[in-house]
């Protein structure tokens, strides 16, 4: 298992970041939210977890070690791959996780392309308080902006959401504040879509 990763971000893409280690690029998959926190050429420090199929080793980064094991535990519930629990973390934070769950809202969930009714319902079956109570503690609201909407457009259509339903959230956030660059929008605009 590797459980972290450390060195410099050599390159981001919409899914994926590779950081330099020893003289070797190792590419991972990560959320918009853990992508938009990077630049090339600084120092990343990474929770990661290492995913062994038949036919390929895949790994996943995230900002902290309760995102690793909200990834790795919705992978638990029968019918989520790590695509999915991805997925699922680039639409609600861990914290937003832990709320649906509690209350059992099938809504929050389907809001994650991939995941209908029958799905939510199982996820909150299968999964219960496996993920730990919900804190108190709301979150800060990300402030969007008009830099990169294109960039930010593609990452929500390889994410699952339809051009017309991504350029009509990046078109709700964009109107609404004047944040300083497209990793904010990028963050505003995966919220204003989880709300939905």
């Amino acid at each position: 298992m590797i459980a972290s990763i450390r060195g410099a971000v050599s390159a981001l893409g919409l899914d994926t970041v590779v950081i330099e280690m020893g003289g070797v690029g190792i590419l991972a998959h990560a959320t918009p939210a853990t992508l938009a926190a990077l630049r090339v050429g600084e120092e990343a420090h990474l929770a990661s977890s290492l995913v062994v199929r038949e036919d390929a080793l895949t790994l996943y980064a995230f900002t902290d070690d309760d995102e690793r094991a909200v990834f790795e535990t919705l992978q638990t519930v029968s019918g989520i791959g790590p695509r999915l629990a991805l997925a699922m973390l680039a639409v609600h934070t861990p914290e937003a996780l832990r709320r649906a769950l509690a209350a059992e809202d099938t809504a929050a969930l389907m809001r994650v392309p991939g995941i209908g009714r029958k799905g939510a319902q199982r996820i909150i079956l299968e999964l219960g308080d496996k993920l730990g109570p919900p804190g108190g503690g709301e979150e800060p609201v990300a402030q969007p902006t008009a830099a990169g909407t294109e960039e930010v457009l593609a990452a929500l259509t390889q994410l699952g959401w339809s051009q017309k339903v991504a350029q009509s959230a990046l078109d709700t956030v964009v109107a609404a504040g004047d944040a300083a660059d497209s990793s904010d929008l990028l963050r505003a605009a995966l919220q204003h879509l989880g709300g939905r």
